[in-house]
């Protein structure tokens, strides 16, 4: 058996404006070459003695993040790349993402943030993953030693651990009058500005509404709004909407790394899978924490969550059945008899 992991680094992730205007981090290519080292050594590690041999599929970004990380380990690991653009934009990600769909990976392992995995899904929607964290907003993916994830990463590839301890997410799908379906996994707001611009949502004047599949109290961005009122955790069959205005509740919220501002909200209920929420233009709608697509004057977005999005391995529960069924636990050695004379 041959087990395939993917592997996707976004050089972008972790650079853009909120680095100015917040207090967000900066994660340089270094250290996400360094992850990814980690990761592999994870994966190999958990794979070693259960029969399966381990291929790494992964996308060669313009930086070459993914193929450094790999020439370390020399030709002890078979590794490929994909055919996907470079463009040095989203389209990168996407087309990586069909690639890696079409080579039947059995999880593929992201890092960046929010956007860098909505762009993921919208090359493969309910693809296994497992993201690391290396963006500004991070509520899908999660803050992790990527040597532990990498391990779990290789659990799965390898046969040892089934599908069962993947959590189909929710997202939220996006059709737009007389234009290109969309999509996005956390959150999707509409704001007054006409123009996508730098992207990064710092203007809570600006918000008129949000539809969230989670609300994250513990998170920053658009979701922490939502999760500082009424809590909405990924198991939950149901999402949240959001309506701003002064005439309500004034949360205190972080919308951004290091970032609190006052947001009024006027409206916030939840909302069932499957139900349908309306926005009309002027304006633009963000998805995942950047401004992504403007609407005309009178143009409508119909917004609906659904459990249709990425299948998400739960790292914890992994390596706690790991641990149950002795993964790894070497067979002691057979001591030879002492030689008589």
């Amino acid at each position: 058996m041959v087990g395939k992991i993917g592997l996707l680094a976004n050089p972008a992730s972790g650079k853009d404006v909120r680095r100015l205007v917040a207090r967000a981090s900066v994660f340089d290519n270094q250290e996400k070459r360094a992850i990814i080292r980690r990761a592999i050594v994870g994966a190999v590690a958990s794979a070693a003695g259960s029969g399966s041999e381990l291929e790494f599929v992964y996308h060669n970004d313009a930086h070459g993040i993914v193929q450094q990380a790999l020439e370390e380990f020399g030709g002890d690991i078979k590794a490929t790349p994909v055919d996907s653009t470079q463009m040095s934009s989203a389209l990168d990600t996407i087309s990586a993402a069909r690639a890696m769909r079409d080579q039947a990976c059995d999880i593929v392992i992201t890092l960046g943030g929010d956007g860098t995995n909505r762009a993921f899904c919208l090359g493969w929607q309910d693809a296994p993953m497992l993201p690391i964290s290396s963006g500004t907003n991070n509520v899908f993916p999660n803050l992790r030693e990527a040597t532990i994830a990498g391990a779990a990463a290789g659990l799965i590839a390898s046969g040892q651990l089934g599908s069962e301890l993947m959590l189909q997410q929710k997202c939220i799908s996006v059709h737009i009058e007389d234009e290109r379906e969309d999509l996005a996994l956390i959150d999707a707001l509409l704001t007054n500005e006409r123009f996508v611009g730098a992207r990064a949502l710092l203007k809570p004047d600006q918000f008129r509404s949000a539809l969230l599949t989670r609300a994250e109290p513990a998170a920053v961005g658009i979701t922490s709004i939502g999760g500082l009122l009424n809590p909405v955790d990924a198991r939950a069959d149901h999402g949240l909407w959001l309506e701003f205005g002064a005439a309500g509740d004034i949360v205190h919220a972080p919308i951004a790394p290091g970032y609190y501002q006052d947001v009024g909200v006027s409206v916030c209920q939840t909302l069932k899978l499957e139900q349908t929420v309306r926005c009309v233009g002027p304006g633009t709608l963000a998805f995942d924490g950047e401004r992504e697509r403007t609407l005309r004057d009178g143009q409508e977005a119909k917004l609906t969550i659904s459990r249709t999005g990425p299948r998400v391995l739960d790292v914890t529960a992994a390596l706690h059945r790991a641990a149950e069924i002795g993964s790894f636990i070497k067979p002691q050695q057979t001591q030879p008899a002492p030689k008589t004379s």
